[in-house]
């Protein structure tokens, strides 16, 4: 069944992953990948698959609603899968009202355009939101979130994506726009811009910099492999219940502190260097403000409705990341350089 996709954040880390499992499992799908091409956008992410006839990149801005009303009336897309936005909660502290902008106004736009391009016959179309367990708040020593737990954001990024979440149900509720949400733990993988812990912590071992750590580094995340929910966004997208949230976590808790010591053990093994030397590039900082001790996903759910489940546990996932970093230094050097900027008008222009 040949269907029109379009991909917004299709340059980021988790929205590459998606273009490409999408553009290589289904040949007979033609993937649209809309990407403004922020910092955190990078079309050297997917130069694999670039030629291929049933991708297009169209760089454009959601918060711009004339110009994403003309892509869709041009494009006539069958379904949304939403992955653009701002996400770093450091960067929410400093400019809450960017967050505002993209996340909540550039979903609003694309609800909108979907909504008037679709009309009188929703039911033959899906908008496919992909959010955060960050909406959720923080958890205690026990617990974990489900589909069921009350909001509870407390970071600009979390309320920006809490406050998409709400629109794109109210969109479902008032209009009948068929809508599917899932809201996913922390990523790790290739690709990912060294902004974040596991990359940032990999090139600065790598260059022998300090490894900065907010607070104690108690604080537990759920790791998810980006491809595995690159993997269940796939599974969501094709089978989950309309006006259903699913979330997807990867059953490994880590506290930040054991984390860094784990990838330093490998990269010290990976390096050649001595046992525990690089643990001693750990720098201990001020703790980010509002941060969340815990989160923690319960995907039981998504793995009794729709069979999904993680195929890697972190261990064996930071191994498979540490050894595509290291592999890939020209890509590395390319971000923190900055030219990974001059792709686009390289290719494009």
């Amino acid at each position: 069944m040949t269907k029109k996709i379009i991909i917004t954040g299709g340059a980021g880390f988790i929205g590459s992953h998606v273009v490409r499992l999408f553009v290589n499992t289904y040949p007979n799908y033609q993937i649209i990948n809309l990407d403004k091409l922020t910092y955190a956008g990078n079309l050297m992410n997917l130069k694999d698959i670039e030629d291929k006839p049933n991708y297009k990149f169209v760089k454009g801005d959601i918060t711009d609603a004339q110009f994403i009303d003309a892509l869709f009336q041009e494009e006539q897309p069958d379904s949304v899968i939403h992955l653009a936005a701002e996400s770093h909660v450091d960067r929410s502290i400093s400019n809450p009202l960017e967050f505002v902008m993209t996340n909540v106004i550039g979903t609003v736009n694309l609800l909108n355009a979907a909504k008037e391009l679709w009309k009188g016959n929703y039911e033959q179309h899906r908008f496919y939101h992909v959010s955060t367990d960050e909406v959720y708040g923080a958890l205690g020593e026990e617990g974990m979130f489900t589909e069921t737990t009350s909001y509870d954001p407390h970071s600009p990024y979390s309320a920006s994506k809490a406050s998409s979440d709400h629109f794109v149900r109210a969109y479902q509720d008032t209009y009948g726009l068929q809508t599917v949400i899932s809201n996913c733990s922390n990523n790790y993988g290739s690709h990912h811009f060294p902004e974040k812990l596991i990359p940032l912590a990999i090139n600065n071992i790598k260059n022998n910099l300090p490894i900065p750590i907010y607070g104690k580094g108690e604080n537990v995340r759920d790791w998810l492999w980006v491809e595995d929910h690159a993997r269940a966004i796939d599974i969501i997208f094709h089978e989950g219940k309309t006006g259903d949230t699913y979330n997807i976590g990867g059953h490994n808790e880590w506290t930040n502190i054991d984390l860094i010591h784990t990838l330093c053990n490998v990269l010290d093994k990976k390096l050649k260097r001595p046992e525990g030397s690089s643990k001693k590039l750990i720098t201990y900082v001020t703790d980010r403000a509002g941060h969340d001790l815990r989160y923690a996903i319960d995907a039981q759910k998504l793995e009794k409705e729709l069979g999904w489940t993680p195929s890697l546990q972190f261990e064996e996932g930071l191994e498979k990341t540490v050894d595509w970093y290291l592999n890939n230094e020209e890509w590395l050097e390319n971000v923190t350089s900055g030219q990974y900027k001059e792709y686009y008008e390289k290719q494009y222009n």
